[in-house]
């Protein structure tokens, strides 16, 4: 194989493995909570195809996450990488960033629900930084 055949190959493998789908956030529900003003509750179901990354962000809320099926990787600025599976879950609070949130497998799809608590009108999610 020529140098040239190989780094086409390399350059393909790379840009297959490095395009993973998005994952798909559904929401199911959103509640105003009447005895706190301006604060609301949501429920969402997200779905990790195989290898789906999350980019960093933040929610600016108190998130409570709940593994349904398969097995997910999560971890804040500051906290310790942890992989999930189905019944186990996981916290973030208003100031944590998320640095990361993927898929553990690159062949299996893997579905949690995350309810968050959060300022009415606010954003689910928001970029941030490291």
């Amino acid at each position: 194989m020529t140098f040239t055949k190989f780094m086409l190959m390399l350059v393909c493998l790379m840009s297959c493995t490095m395009v993973a789908e998005d994952a798909k956030v559904t929401e199911l529900l959103a509640k105003d909570f009447q005895d706190l003003p301006g604060k609301e509750g949501v429920l969402l179901t997200v779905e990790y195809p195989p290898g789906a990354v999350d980019p960093i962000h933040r929610h600016n809320a108190h998130g409570f996450i709940y593994v349904l099926e398969g097995s997910i990787v999560m971890r804040v600025k500051g906290g310790k990488e942890m992989t999930l599976t189905a019944g186990q879950t996981f916290y973030e609070g208003p100031q944590d960033v998320h640095v990361v949130g993927r898929n553990a497998s690159q062949t299996q799809p893997a579905r949690f629900i995350v309810f968050l608590v959060k300022n009415k009108f606010a954003p689910v999610l928001v970029p941030a930084a490291e």
